[in-house]
């Protein structure tokens, strides 16, 4: 193969596509875990969900994509095995559960926020440790779709508490009663 000369060091280079595999890690398990919910959930929600889920695979199924491409633009090579993705990722399986369809919402929440956590950090990792602000960059896109995904799933679940000005209820202070 042709040496890379892209202003990266060969060092910089594997130091990000370490970063990337990690972030492909996360969104192939978070996409499988998707379709999974999109074919189970049942409920008066099934057809809202089914359709939001659709839209979020479909989302990361194309990010996914897009970062082993820039894996392999930094000369890398993408990890792309069921063993590589659950060695490689920080998204955790629940075998043989089947949550009702509120719990499936809020565990994609938390895998989006999970995400984003780390994105943020490979962010920060690219840009200052690696200097390449061309992925940093990437990754802040890939982040801001995982925030907006997040977003709507949180909505979902705060959505069965609001009333009907779209304020949510205040706690409600038991009172002593006085005999």
């Amino acid at each position: 193969m042709r040496k890379l000369n892209i202003g990266l060091s060969d060092e910089q280079r594997a130091g990000v596509i370490e970063l990337l595999n990690h972030d492909l890690a996360d969104a192939y398990l978070l996409l499988i875990k998707t379709k999974k919910y999109h074919w189970d959930v049942v409920g008066p929600q099934f057809r809202s969900l089914h359709q939001l889920w659709e839209e979020h695979y479909q989302a990361l199924t194309v990010n996914i994509d897009a970062m082993a491409e820039r894996v392999r633009t930094l000369g890398g090579y993408p990890i792309g095995t069921a063993e590589g993705f659950l060695k490689y990722g920080s998204i955790k399986e629940h075998i043989g559960d089947l949550p009702l369809a509120t719990e499936m919402v809020s565990r994609l929440v938390d895998d989006h926020e999970l995400i984003i956590r780390n994105l943020r950090q490979h962010v920060e990792q690219c840009g200052e440790e690696f200097k390449d602000d061309g992925t940093a960059d990437f990754l802040t896109g890939l982040m801001e779709q995982h925030e907006q995904m997040a977003w709507m799933l949180r909505s979902f679940i705060e959505g069965e508490s609001l009333a009907p000005d779209g304020q949510q209820p205040q706690a409600q202070t038991p009172t002593a009663s006085h005999a």
